[in-house]
């Protein structure tokens, strides 16, 4: 398909329905240390071989072209992106990035205690850990791997690096860990974090289910038996709905927490993300199936503009919402840890 046209480039990433995209998403890797059942088939996934990922030079080329069209923030996601090989050095040449205002990275947190120094070092300000249980039993059954202890030791060396941001994601599914919420709030209460809890979303094979969801209305009513929420105003194209904590004598809370209410109340009229993928596709939306391929044109020698305009036009095809949940647990999309989170 010829993506190229006559039509004067802007300087902005602008969809059909006039939605600026300053925030970019790339998964260095479709390899992960764990198996998260709602993230990764239980049989697993066919790994990319190493020449089907983007290098850390084709990265660094996109994100340069981005950040030219206005991205101002780009987060480093897998599979799990730190056993993606001097992953810091990826993260040191993106920061110095002219106009780049934030590298982010999403990790499991499993090799976190060895980097966390490094990674802040080389300029990561906000990180995002996804921790689904504080139980360690509960966590070897989601994540089919016993390493709890890593992770805690991992979360521990964050919070003592003093991230711009830290925040910790919790997917949070009916009969499985809808009963830790409380504990994850006390959290939050103590330490200065921000857990976002997570409504469970459908992807290909994770056996997604209406009746396992559970409503951010419903969080909120658990929460309340024990906190007072109050909310607190950010950032417009934000996907999370971000409260403060105080306890019931009216002391205020170190942390807050937020809610991802994908499946009950969609913020997709204010989206303002891009995915690339680890193989160098880019994903105008984390739900629709459709991807425009960058890195064969770049190896064949495709120039900035070409790239561009490739980029474009994956952005027309951005739909103005996703489907309802139902049709979406039925889609020909990626895994989640194919797309990456």
């Amino acid at each position: 398909m010829n993506v190229l046209n006559s039509k004067p480039l802007q300087n902005t990433l602008t969809d059909r329905f006039q939605r600026v995209h300053t925030y970019l998403r790339i998964s260095v890797t479709d390899r992960c240390n764990l198996r998260c059942a709602y993230c990764m088939p239980a049989e697993g996934i066919v790994y990319r071989q190493k020449k089907e990922l983007l290098t850390f030079e084709e990265i660094e080329r996109v994100a340069a072209i981005m950040v030219k069209l206005g991205v101002n923030k780009i987060r480093l996601t897998g599979g799990e992106p730190m056993v993606r090989r001097d992953i810091e050095k990826l993260v040191g040449r993106l920061s110095r990035l002219e106009g780049l205002k934030t590298v982010a990275m999403t990790t499991n947190a499993t090799l976190l205690h060895e980097k966390a120094e490094i990674l802040k070092k080389n300029g990561i300000k906000a990180l995002n850990i996804s921790l689904d249980t504080l139980k360690k039993e509960r966590f070897l059954q989601v994540t089919r791997r016993d390493q709890f202890d890593q992770v805690w030791s991992g979360i521990q060396s964050a919070l003592t690096q003093n991230f711009d941001e830290l925040k910790l994601n919790v997917v949070v599914m009916a009969g499985f860990n809808d009963d830790e919420i409380l504990d994850f709030v006390e959290f939050a209460f103590h330490n200065r974090i921000n857990v976002r809890f997570i409504e469970f979303m459908p992807f290909k094979d994770n056996e997604w289910k209406i009746d396992k969801v559970v409503t951010y209305k419903d969080m909120i009513s658990t929460i309340e038996t024990k906190y007072k929420l109050n909310a607190l105003s950010g950032d417009p194209s934000a996907v999370g709905k971000d409260f403060g904590i105080t306890d019931k004598s009216g002391k205020s809370g170190k942390g807050s927490v937020s809610f991802i209410t994908s499946m009950s109340d969609s913020f997709c009229s204010t989206c303002n993300r891009l995915r690339l993928t680890a193989d160098g596709s880019v994903k105008s939306c984390l739900f629709y199936p459709a991807e425009i391929n960058l890195r064969d044109r770049m190896r064949e020698g495709a120039d900035d503009a070409e790239v561009e305009e490739m980029i474009r036009y994956s952005l027309s095809l951005k739909p103005e919402a996703h489907a309802p949940a139902e049709e979406l647990s039925q889609s020909d999309n990626r895994t989640m840890i194919e797309i990456g989170g």
